[in-house]
């Protein structure tokens, strides 16, 4: 574990960086969010350091399909998600990988992967029927919460029975994960725990806006799987598929 010394020098060289185009800001922002340094993402990656600040730094880049995804299985993402692509259609429309199988996750990792995402799905019976709305989260001290406004949609969960879901889908390696939480919705009241709420808060609603009511949500049953590849003398096991 490093040292405050080293932490601080770290935090200094980091704050020096520049995203100078979109995949710059996106590669920073996902070794960022993975804790991990220039030099530690172009160790992972197989290159020199120096190629990887001119990624980071330079708007004109374009790197190769081979540093994509060089850099992609670093940064433990999608090429896709790196270079923002077909932002506008719906992810996973990559053929299927070969030897691939649904595993489960511990309640462990769940929690892990829950606590570590910041736009989920709300799945809740409105007026209107059936809803499921993306909303951007946290977790405080082991409960999902988020900020809406009176009269909304997901305002609409309060005192209800109500399932959240996250994910993440590799394009690159046809590969994803989900998580999905069951549990009773709720509104926090006491100042205390609002003040501790937006303290902590991961984003501020992307929708805009004046949105002060924080929903809560009380799991009581948390799944979740994981498509990775299986081993072919286990690829016909039904033992090892969730």
């Amino acid at each position: 574990m490093a040292d405050t010394t080293s932490s601080g020098a770290t935090a200094r060289t980091e704050r020096t960086e520049r995203p100078g185009g979109d995949l710059g800001r996106r590669l920073v922002q996902r070794r960022t969010e993975l804790g991990l340094t220039r030099a530690d993402t172009a160790d992972r990656a197989g290159m020199s350091c120096s190629y990887l600040r001119y990624l980071e730094e330079s708007p004109g880049a374009v790197p190769g399909r081979s540093a994509l995804l060089r850099l992609a299985g670093a940064l433990e993402t999608g090429m896709t998600a790196l270079t923002g692509g077909e932002t506008e259609v719906p992810a996973g429309r990559e053929q299927a990988a070969r030897r691939t199988g649904s595993v489960a996750l511990s309640d462990a990792e769940c929690r892990r992967r829950l606590g570590a995402h910041g736009v989920g799905r709300l799945a809740v019976t409105t007026a209107d029927g059936p809803t499921v709305l993306p909303v951007n989260y946290t977790v405080v001290d082991g409960t999902i919460a988020f900020r809406t406004a009176p009269g909304t949609a997901p305002a609409e969960a309060l005192g209800r029975r109500v399932a959240f879901e996250v994910d993440h889908i590799d394009e690159a390696m046809s590969r994803g994960w989900s998580v999905l939480v069951r549990g009773r919705a709720r509104q926090a009241q006491e100042p205390a725990t609002v003040r501790r709420l937006t303290e902590r808060a991961y984003s501020a609603p992307w929708a805009g806006g004046r949105r002060e009511l924080w929903v809560c949500v009380d799991a009581d049953e948390i799944t979740g799987r994981e498509i990775r590849e299986i081993p072919a003398e286990l690829a016909d096991d039904p033992a090892r598929r969730a």
